[in-house]
């Protein structure tokens, strides 16, 4: 397998966090090359990892196309053209969001086909397997036949990523009947009901979002993007006032330190970064994006998800099923 190009200065806690993630993951098997600064050795430990000389660094409150074309020499275009090029099997970046989107359309370009990218994020189920959420924020505004191309992506996803067969498909609206939603919402749903390759089993909820009721949700990514911060947010508030409320009171210690063993697993479960990162469907090489405030844990995650994707050929696969429907 070619290695992994990790953007060495992407993320909040970047160089340190994400060398010592792409570390890790070597040490565990998964060929790295980090993407960065000529002195990025100096600042940080590096080990053997090789290193793609990038110049430049698009900041986080960049504007993303803009930073793309401006910043040439940018640590996020050197990983994008790295795949391009047949250097990297895939990217990993905890920076930039949409100049990640960017680095990789624009570079390693789109399956042919495809309407639009979409931003596969995984949204954990308690005690049971997560849901693929697609767009999760790449496009705020679709069209109805995106959103058929987003269940086909995402199913396959689904699939290689979670291990299930024929993924339950569902689309996100404001009521289960097939009539309900906005015209978006309507239309997309006919096109669904329609459509053949993937398991449509209509309109789901929100409350369905982190439910065994489906394994893929579909929408748009203003929505799906405020769905996934929505629950981000209240699965750490929720965690939190659980941890708080069993471990204030030093008379509870003895029921606190029997609850706690279970408590945790569960809180890792819920958190980000155990899933690594989300997947850019859609573009012609595996992208993974990861959360800006990844630890070196998330960022190992996320050189796994990309090792993975690349061993399933997740990208060959959407290319045949989008040109099937053609």
């Amino acid at each position: 397998m070619l290695p992994v190009a990790v953007d060495a200065m992407g993320g909040d806690h970047a160089p340190d966090a994400t060398v010592a993630g792409a570390l890790l993951a070597a040490e565990s098997g998964i060929p790295v090359t980090l993407v960065g600064p000529a002195d990025l050795p100096s600042r940080v430990d590096t080990g053997s990892l090789p290193l793609i000389e990038a110049s430049e660094v698009i900041e986080m409150d960049e504007d993303p196309a803009h930073g793309v074309r401006r910043k040439k020499d940018s640590t996020l275009v050197r990983a994008a053209e790295a795949v391009r090029d047949g250097v990297a099997s895939a990217m990993v970046s905890a920076g930039n969001t949409g100049a990640t989107m960017a680095s990789g359309l624009l570079r390693m370009g789109r399956i042919r086909g495809v309407g639009r990218p979409a931003i596969a994020a995984m949204i954990p189920v308690p005690g049971g397997t997560p849901t693929v959420l697609l767009d999760a924020g790449a496009n705020s505004e679709v069209q109805a036949d995106w959103l058929v191309q987003f269940a086909q992506m995402g199913s396959i996803f689904a699939e290689h990523r979670l291990g299930i067969a024929n993924p339950r498909v569902g689309l996100l609206s404001i009521g289960e009947e097939a009539g309900k939603g906005d015209s978006l919402r309507k239309e997309a749903f006919g096109l669904l009901d329609e459509s053949s390759g993937f398991n449509f089993i209509g309109n789901v909820e929100g409350r369905d979002v982190m439910s065994d009721d489906c394994d893929v949700v579909v929408t748009d990514g203003f929505t799906g993007n405020v769905v996934l911060k929505t629950l981000e947010g209240a699965m750490r508030q929720v965690m939190s006032a659980l941890t708080e409320a069993v471990t204030a009171n030093s008379h509870l210690a003895n029921h606190a330190a029997a609850l706690l063993p279970e408590i945790l697993p569960l809180q890792t479960s819920l958190e980000a970064e155990t899933y690594g990162g989300a997947m850019l469907l859609g573009t012609n090489g595996v992208c993974i994006i990861s959360h800006g405030s990844s630890s070196p844990t998330a960022i190992n995650n996320a050189i796994g998800v990309a090792r993975d994707m690349v061993d399933a050929d997740v990208v060959g696969s959407i290319a045949v099923a989008i040109q099937s429907q053609d």
